[in-house]
């Protein structure tokens, strides 16, 4: 019996040690797929399937033993080998598109973006892993029609430009609802945890219709993770060779039964002063700052998040300190900013739900001499109701907005009473939209939406859209048609307005502006016979502004002189974004987009300020499998602007030149739980001209001589008559580093 036994087992070893072979077939949509990878998990071990679809590994060591099957553009698939057949037969293959994902920013309500009749792109949090940043304002640079615009070289404060339109133009919101606006336009935009971050959705063009004022250039949706689709414990930290430090920390926590909450904390700090252009300024705005960010979820019903950003952010001369605040000894730009939201959403039953948000914003700031100290509180209410009658799906909505405004600029000052009057603004308004289903391929979108503001009466907003696809939705066509409105707020979106020596004139009481907008988009995409995936996307857009507000720098070199375009502005131009899903672990996402702006005043035709004539932007990603390694290349290319200068005799370029910014990184995975990453930014070391701020000696203009109406004289000291003025900024003074970074979760 022994003897038997000891054979059997020795046979069983003989067996485990030989060369076996494990066969099968992979197919998409019954059609055999080439090139694709199959890896034995844990080993080195893999082959990939040929012409046909078929594939043959021999492997000795079946116990436990795994196969992964992986192909850029599918999921992932694995198979347990079984000892007793070694045929593993056919394997399928299913898409993993984007095209296939729910957006909800198009309708208000989550729709499939191949069903959406308005166009919206999607980048998941894949997406902004591959050029790691600190805050949302910078991640959004390497979206093709999106750029970070930094609006003052001291304090590095900015905002997002949409295929070349002003940054008070973009409506920011976090789940659905309006966090980011107003006053916190210039600084809301910082102190979100990323490592919360589900996806961004991104409309380009107006969406006032479902979201009321500053949706008139486009919309950036930031989507939080649900409690559910998280880990348990994530951590995601870097440091740059600049001294940047950014921790990103999640948590999930069960409150009980299907009762959740996510709690997420950000702490960013620089405190390296450097100037590197040696203009005795700091090329990069010392920061710190911390974000808690709390989400709760109580079962399919209610879900109620709130966040607390707390930023404490100064630029200036190299050698100032917080004892020189407000002073005239050293120039500097200290801003203490303080601010707290809450917003959540109730669905009362299947049709019918209720949103709402609140968030106060404090701000304690100098520029200089110039103090400003501003409050702002915005709650907003949003009923909404959705049914579908046969063909039409109709969404009908009431929407309230309080907005008290406070600050000690000539902004709130009363000329009557000669005191400081704050303002209080009430926007109630009522939407509806109706979706026309006429069969599988087309579809149509109408919406209407009606507001009264208490300052400037009623507001009209409507849109109609259009979408077609064919019978396998490989091509898309989408039309669309609508109108936008903003109530601006000079001091809270137009930093300039603050910073320099200039002065603020108005020359009227504004009004409310509005746009008109058209837009087409196309879609294709081609599945090849080894696999490879190509998508086209395609659009046209053209916006026509009227009551636009823009800012004047050359009547006055020494003012900014604001009233409404007596007028038109155009905005128009095309954008082309190509995605390349390719075997061997190759995915290539290229975008250019080109941008005619202009404006037309009386019989004459000027460009805009800081308005790219074109941007180009680009992806490359490189999947080791066998090695779980990822190489990315990310970059973009930024085309001449129109830049601010200081009379007839400033010297400096009135227009930038092309600039390029380029990044790689390298990130390896160690196991499910643990990955490091490492990289380069700006590797060009692209910085702006090191004259980007006028008389940087001088920041309190004591050596200038001013004429009897305030303009600045031509002197020896000062023969081009400049005065300090910082707003000549088009990108960050900050030049190539490096970056090392840690991520790390508990499932």
């Amino acid at each position: 019996m022994t003897i038997r036994l000891f054979i059997l087992f020795f046979l069983i070893q003989i067996a485990s040690a030989q060369e076996l072979s494990v066969k099968g077939k992979v197919l998409f949509n019954g059609q055999p797929v080439e090139g694709v990878s199959i890896l034995l998990k844990g080993s080195n071990t893999g082959t990939i399937t040929d012409h046909d679809g078929q594939f043959e590994l021999n492997i000795t060591n079946l116990k436990n033993q795994k196969l992964i099957f992986s192909y850029i553009g599918f999921k992932s698939v694995t198979r347990k080998i079984d000892f007793g057949d070694l045929n593993l037969g056919v394997i399928i293959l299913e898409t993993d598109e984007t095209l296939n994902e729910v957006v909800i920013s198009g309708t208000l309500k989550p729709v499939s973006k191949l069903d959406s009749p308005v166009p919206v792109e999607i980048y998941s949090q894949t997406f902004f892993k591959a050029n790691p940043t600190a805050s949302i304002f910078e991640a959004l640079e390497n979206i093709n029609g999106i750029r970070p615009q930094l609006n003052c070289n001291v304090c590095n404060t900015g905002d997002i430009h949409i295929n070349g339109q002003e940054g008070s133009y973009t409506m920011v919101l976090i789940d659905g609802l309006p966090i980011v606006s107003g006053l916190s336009t210039v600084y809301g935009l910082s102190g979100i945890p990323q490592s919360l971050i589900e996806r961004v959705e991104v409309i380009k063009g107006p969406a006032s219709t479902l979201y009321g004022s500053e949706a008139i250039g486009g919309l950036i949706n930031l989507i939080t993770k649900l409690p559910e689709n998280t880990s348990k414990l994530a951590v995601d930290s870097f440091l740059s060779s600049w001294g940047e430090i950014n921790t990103d920390i999640g948590f999930k926590y069960r409150l009980s039964g299907k009762n959740s909450g996510l709690l997420g904390i950000n702490y960013f700090n620089y405190s390296n002063p450097v100037d590197n252009n040696k203009d005795g300024f700091t090329d990069l705005t010392l920061q710190n700052r911390i974000s808690i960010f709390n989400k709760l979820t109580f079962g399919t019903k209610l879900s109620l998040a709130t966040r607390f950003v707390y930023e404490d952010r100064w630029g200036g001369q190299m050698n100032w300190m917080a004892k020189y605040r407000g002073g005239d000894i050293l120039y500097g730009e200290s801003i203490y900013t303080s601010r707290f939201e809450t917003f959540g959403k109730y669905e009362l039953n299947s049709k019918l739900s209720f949103s709402f948000s609140f968030n106060n914003h404090n701000q304690d700031s100098f520029y200089g001499l110039t103090p400003f100290n501003a409050n702002q509180t915005i709650g907003f209410g949003q009923l909404v109701w959705n049914k579908n009658i046969k063909r039409h799906d109709i969404l009908i909505g009431l929407a309230y907005r309080y907005t008290y405004y406070d600050d000690d600029t000539i902004a709130t000052f009363n000329d009557v009473s000669k005191l400081n009057q704050e303002t209080t603004t009430h926007l109630p308004g009522i939407f509806i939209q109706d979706e026309i289903k006429f069969n599988l391929k087309n579809s149509l979108l109408l919406g209407f939406r009606y507001d009264n503001n208490s300052l400037h009466g009623n507001i009209l907003t409507p849109r109609v859209n259009y979408k077609f696809n064919n019978q396998d939705k490989s091509t898309t066509i989408r039309l669309s048609f609508g109108s936008g409105f903003r109530v601006a707020q000079i001091f809270t979106e137009d930093h300039a307005a603050l910073t320099g020596a200039r002065d603020v004139v108005f020359l009227e009481d504004l009004n409310p502006e509005r746009s008109w907008n058209i837009n087409g988009n196309f879609i294709k995409k081609l599945y090849l016979k080894q696999g490879n995936i190509i998508e086209f996307d395609f659009s046209l857009f053209h916006t026509r502004f009227l009551n636009k507000i823009i800012p004047d720098y050359d009547s006055d070199p020494n003012k900014i002189i604001y009233t409404n375009l007596n007028g038109s502005s155009i905005n128009q131009g095309a954008s082309l974004n190509l995605n390349l899903l390719i075997q061997n672990g190759v995915r290539i996402n290229l975008g250019a987009t080109y941008i005619d702006s202009y404006i037309n005043r009386q019989e004459f035709r000027t460009t805009p300020y800081l308005t790219e004539s074109f941007q180009g932007v680009w992806k490359v990603e490189k999947k080791w499998q066998a090695s779980n390694l990822i190489l990315d290349i990310t970059g973009t290319s930024i085309g001449p602007m129109r830049l601010p200068i200081l009379g007839s005799l400033d010297p400096r370029p009135t227009y930038s030149k092309t600039f390029h910014i380029l990044n790689f990184q390298l990130t390896k995975s160690w196991d499910n739980t643990f990955e490091t990453y490492g990289g380069v930014k700006n590797l060009l070391d692209f910085t702006p001209p090191r004259d980007s701020i006028a008389r940087s000696f001088d920041p309190f203009d004591n050596e200038v001589t001013f004429d009897t109406e305030g303009n600045a004289l031509s002197t020896n000291n000062n023969p081009f008559a400049l005065t300090f003025d910082p707003s000549y900024v088009y990108a960050s003074n900050q030049g190539i580093r490096f970056f090392f970074g840690l991520r790390w979760k508990l499932n």
